[in-house]
């Protein structure tokens, strides 16, 4: 599957890209879905997607992963998707969170726990997926699919929609969509920003690599790959 590329995209631009596979996903379906990842970078395109004119009331969010933090930590990305996308207009669309409550400390099996009942909160969301969005770190990760993390060799092996990983490198246990989950979307659509990120693209897209998580989803041929360069 070809991976398409739109240098110089303003997020605005990305916006009415994502706006547009939803609108034409609601008048295929009737409904559609949208996946979104945290951190600071997609809040631009987040703030423009918020006023898109589009039948939101048809439209069901979830993240790509989530830090395993309460919905009011600094980190949440939950709380970051309320307060940048689901405003405005978006603030009809359905937002389906992976938890609410969260023990005090965190093990395997508590990470299990958390993943098996985040599994059942998004079974009910309209699959597959019609647009998720990813990021990517300099480390190659996309969403938290972190190389050489615990968690990551399952979370990229397994056929479950979601997976734990517990970076070495970032803050935080993680809740993630699975490879296979992400492949199975409709459309995948990267944003990256900096040279720094372009120059690990550009490596990452020469073949695929464990070591380099985004390259498993550049260089594959079931899903479509918009990538957009700010």
């Amino acid at each position: 599957m070809a991976v398409t590329e739109h240098p110089n995209a303003p997020p605005a631009a990305l916006a009415e890209h994502i706006a547009n596979a939803l609108r034409s996903a609601i008048a295929a379906r009737g409904k559609a879905s949208l996946a979104v990842s945290g951190g600071k970078s997609p809040i631009p395109m987040f703030e423009a997607l918020c006023e898109q004119d589009l039948d939101w009331a048809k439209v069901t969010v979830v993240l790509v992963d989530e830090r395993v933090v309460p919905r009011d930590h600094a980190d949440s990305n939950t709380a970051l998707v309320a307060r940048h996308l689901l405003q405005g207009r978006a603030s009809a669309a359905r937002f389906v969170p992976f938890f609410r409550e969260l023990a005090p400390k965190f093990n395997a099996e508590v990470l299990d726990a958390l993943v098996r009942d985040a599994e059942e909160r998004i079974a009910a969301l309209p699959w597959p997926l019609d647009v998720a969005v990813l990021g990517m770190g300099e480390d190659a990760h996309t969403a938290s699919l972190f190389p050489a993390a615990p968690g990551y060799a399952r979370a990229i092996a397994t056929d479950q929609r979601l997976a734990w990983v517990v970076p070495d490198t970032a803050p935080h246990a993680r809740i993630s969509f699975t490879l296979s989950a992400l492949l199975a979307a409709r459309e995948l659509v990267l944003s990256i920003a900096g040279e720094n990120k372009l120059a690990v693209y550009r490596r990452a897209a020469q073949q695929a690599d464990a070591a380099l998580p985004i390259s498993l989803v550049i260089n594959q041929t079931q899903t479509p790959v918009s990538v957009w360069m700010t």
